[in-house]
């Protein structure tokens, strides 16, 4: 599944934390490195999809402050798909990548079994511990079974519901984080609500934005999806798979979905103009609300644990091609990244939640006044912390998106569920060739 990254506004998060990170992210820096330009000076690529939210938390500033030698040129790619057929592209011809490569945790099998020679091993650029103090699972994805580290984890993706408390009080229903976290305890309870909702709601406004939001949320809440622990493509028989697209398809046939494709400029705009009342919510997607709905979104959302408080969504990894022009400065600026101090500032700052442990340990206690002061590091360290340990498979992202697709055809031009289903099956065949 494409994950965009976060973006936010200038609203504050956390200020002691955040004053606290920094002053340690100031004290955390390395050595510039080699240089192998005349006057000594290095220009790091970074090619990025959506936002991660370096830039836009001031991590490259600082770091080109404490590093003046350096300059970081990034550039982004909205759409995660779009960004991973290019990656494929450039791959295949050698040319055009970037010194840093971002990569989607949906990919990360198939770059790690099929593609481990495009890539650096992190050790032999000095780094090879980066992935120490992460969740045990988050570096163990991106080891080769040679034991290359082909990169380093940034964040994670548990999963809470956010939510709109105007909307919320004007049909009726309580607006209580606490008391709605039990009502919608299970998917089941989740859709018995949003039949609620629908029943007062003004018209034009759904429960939710979307029936492949909600499916990618149940399913990231199972250690196995799509593929079992053997390596084996079992999404057509998958119980989380079945369970989930089930769940979806009522929301659909229930009325409750807003219908919008995530990503899009129609779903961006939604933010703003308040088609929606519910959004399956991993810790990222904060940040790119508060990006869409922008100032005056302020005080209307809230956030609450999500029916089986738990799951993954998301959550990606910085790798160095084989082909980077400046390997060693970019292994150094990525340790610097990942650090812990930075990991928390970025969930300070833009809502990705940290691999880090250490960083984890440092947010907990932090509060968004976007979200009406909602606990947000609570709430998302006890997500993550109940998060399964999922099995990746080398088709995740293709077999991700064939079902999102199927639910989007579901949706939008009223295909069957159980042709739809078929369709899903079909389409991944086709991608894998067959």
């Amino acid at each position: 599944m494409a994950t965009p990254r976060v973006r936010r506004s200038a609203a504050a998060l956390g200020s002691t934390v955040l004053a606290t990170a920094l002053l340690l992210s100031a004290c955390s820096s390395g050595g510039a490195g080699s240089k192998d330009a005349a006057d000594g000076k290095v220009t790091i690529t970074v090619d990025l999809f959506g936002t991660f939210g370096f830039k836009e938390a001031g991590l490259y500033d600082e770091y080109t402050k404490l590093h003046p030698n350096v300059t970081i040129k990034q550039t982004d790619t909205q759409d995660e798909g779009q960004y991973w057929q290019a990656l494929q592209t450039k791959l295949a011809g050698g040319g055009g990548l970037a010194d840093i490569q971002g990569l989607e945790v949906g990919r990360v099998a198939s770059v790690v079994q099929k593609q481990a020679d495009k890539f650096t091993d992190l050790k032999t650029l000095g780094i090879g511990d980066v992935n120490d103090g992460l969740v045990p699972w988050k570096g163990a994805a991106i080891k080769t079974a040679d034991g290359k580290v082909l990169g380093a984890g940034t964040d994670i993706g548990p999963e809470a519901i956010c939510y709109r408390t105007d909307l919320f009080k004007a049909a009726g229903l309580p607006t209580d984080r606490t008391e709605l976290a039990a009502k919608w305890s299970s998917w089941q309870g989740y859709l018995d609500l949003g039949k609620q909702y629908a029943a007062k709601a003004e018209a034009g406004n759904a429960w939710t934005d979307s029936a492949a939001g909600m499916f990618t949320a149940e399913v990231g809440q199972q250690k196995v999806r799509y593929s079992d622990e053997s390596g084996k493509a079992v999404h057509d028989s998958s119980p989380a798979v079945k369970a989930a697209w089930a769940d979806a398809t009522a929301l659909v046939a229930d009325g409750l979905s807003a219908k919008l494709a995530q990503w899009t400029p129609e779903w961006n705009k939604a933010f703003t103009t308040g088609k929606f009342a519910t959004l399956s919510c991993p810790a990222w997607m904060i940040g790119y609300i508060k990006g869409q709905a922008g100032d005056a979104g302020a005080g209307k959302w809230d956030i609450a644990a999500g029916p089986g408080k738990t799951g993954n969504w998301g959550g990606s990894y910085l790798t160095v091609p084989r082909t980077a022009k400046h390997p060693k400065e970019a292994a150094e600026l990525i340790k610097w990244l990942n650090a812990k101090e930075q990991q928390a500032t970025l969930f300070t700052k833009q809502g990705s939640f940290p691999s880090s442990t250490g960083a984890q340990d440092a947010i907990k206690d932090v509060t968004d006044a976007y979200f009406n002061n909602a606990p947000i590091g609570q709430i998302f360290s006890e997500s993550a912390k109940a998060m399964p340990a999922q099995v990746l498979g080398t088709d995740d992202g293709v077999i991700g998106k064939a079902f999102t697709d199927a639910l989007g055809e579901v949706e939008r031009t009223g295909t069957a569920p159980d042709t739809a289903w078929k369709h899903a099956l079909d389409n991944v065949k086709k991608a894998n060739g067959n």
